[in-house]
This record gives C-alpha cells, structure tokens and sequence, in this order.
C-alpha cells in the first residue's frame, strides 16, 4: 500500500499549493503550465526513460488522451467551481470513483469480495457526509460539474490502462504524456496573453515548481499503485479517492482552520473505516 499512500499524499499536497497560491492572487493556467514543465524535466533527469522501444505499437491513442485531459479537465474544474460553486464541482469530482468502480468491474473483468461491495458502500455514505457542506453558491449550471465527473472517472480508467503497457517504460510513458499536456497549456497560455495580455510572474513559476514536484510523485505512485494491485484495479481507485478527501479534510482541520459539521467528521470516520476494508479485502 506504500505507493498508493505516496500518491494520495502528494495529490493532497499538491491541492494545497494552489489553496495557498490563491492568497497571493496567483493565475492557475501559469501554474498547470510550469507544473508540467518542471514535472517533465523530473522525469527525464530522474529516470533518464529510453524511447529506442517506440514503434508502431505504442499507444499514441491513448497517450494523446491522457495528455489533452490532464490539463483540460483541470480547467473545467475551475470553471465549475466558478460557476457551480466549490461544493458540487468537490462532489462531482470524487464521485467520480464510482463510475470508475463500474468501469473496473466492466472493462477489465474485476470480481469484487464481499469486504470490497462494504467498502464501497461505506465510502459512498462518507463521500455524501464529508460533502455535506453549506454553499452560498446559487447558480446551478450541472453540466460543469457532470463534465469534471466524467473527465476524473476517464483519467482513472486511462491510467489504469496505460499501467498494462509493459512495452515502454512508464517513466518514457509519463514523459510523452506531460510533454503533450505542457503543448496544450502552451496554447492555452498563448492565447490568454493575446487576449488579456496576461504575463509570465515569478510567483507562478514558483507555485509550478513545487506542483510539478508533487505532481509527477502523485501520478508515477499511482501508476506503480495500479501495477501491484493489477488484479484489483478498483483497490486503487477506493483507496485513492477515500484517502484524498479523508487526508485533504484533515488538512483543512489542522492546517487550513476549515469548520467542520458534525457530519463531516462522522463521514471522515467512515473514510477511514472503508479504507480498513479495502485493505481486508487484499487479505
């Protein structure tokens, strides 16, 4: 379980960085940009992957995908939490879980114990506690937070996919992944300067740096989490989602000075709980 700890530790952090980087007025597209850029650089001075494998047989498809989402649903985001409000879009995303239990058991065939099925339905009731949350949002467009549902639920299939690649190192399979995300936000960031005449800051490459970091831990983690578990891909998937917005909770506590409901810690208590049966049903 190590590495799905790392990943659900660093995922965690990595939201914090850009809790923090709001208070200093920060621009979230400079950030996603530096943070591939330096998450690519980490992987190609760190594990240094060889390319001489890549043939016709590599999954460009797949790669493609992974690449235009991981920067595009990070937007959709943002604009969800604009216009829906931080409560839903949060809601919509860790609900996503669900739809990629549902691929697991489609697509890939996974037979679930009884330990998993309590599991599932324990997180489902701490998902619905631990969002139960007041929101001062009243506009009401659904279809932002349906479209980050979808996005996180896709991204988790891909990459659960993409870990039974064997033919490429994932490292050289991360690289081309961030280098084709790092080409998207670049069109991105070249036509917000055109139209706002939005400028490169210091503070921004800063933020990025530290994301990358955490960001490219999240990811190769989750990816090695995925390879250990291959036989139970939705091991990951609970484990991931439950441990972020269980940890990511406790940050907001201790850290962030967040209030909590009543409710919101009974569902933390629950998070946990799936978790311990996600770990009895490897056993």
């Amino acid at each position: 379980m190590t590495s799905l700890l790392i990943s659900i530790a660093c995922s965690v952090a990595v939201g914090a960085v850009f809790k923090v980087a709001k208070k200093y007025h920060s621009n979230d597209a400079q950030i996603v940009f530096w943070n591939y850029f330096f998450a690519i650089l980490l992987s190609y001075f760190v594990f240094v992957p060889d390319f001489s494998l890549v043939n016709s047989e590599t999954p460009w498809l797949l790669y493609g995908t992974l690449g235009v989402l991981l920067p595009t649903v990070f937007i959709v985001l943002a604009i969800s939490i604009k216009n829906s409000g931080i409560v839903k879009t949060d809601a919509a995303q860790r609900m996503s879980l669900f739809l990629s239990l549902i691929g697991a058991w489609l697509i890939f065939n996974e037979a679930f114990s009884t330990y998993k099925i309590i599991a599932v339905a324990v997180a489902l009731i701490a998902f619905l506690l631990i969002l139960d949350k007041p929101s001062k949002e009243s506009k009401s467009h659904w279809i932002y937070p349906a479209l980050v549902l979808l996005g996180y639920a896709t991204i988790d299939l891909l990459f659960k996919q993409l870990a039974g690649f064997t033919t490429l190192p994932y490292t050289a399979s991360l690289l081309i992944i961030f280098g084709i995300a790092i080409v998207i936000m670049s069109m991105i960031l070249i036509a917000k300067y055109i139209l706002k005449k939005e400028k490169i800051e210091s503070k921004n490459i800063l933020f990025g740096a530290i994301a990358g970091v955490l960001n490219f831990g999240n990811i190769l983690f989750y990816l090695k989490a995925h390879q250990q578990y291959s036989d139970n891909p939705s091991t990951v998937f609970l484990g991931m989602n439950v441990g972020v917005i269980v940890l990511g909770s406790l940050l907001g506590i201790f850290i962030f000075k967040e209030k909590l409901s009543l409710k919101n810690y009974i569902g933390i208590g629950l998070g946990i709980m799936a978790i311990v049966f996600v770990v009895l049903s490897q056993n």
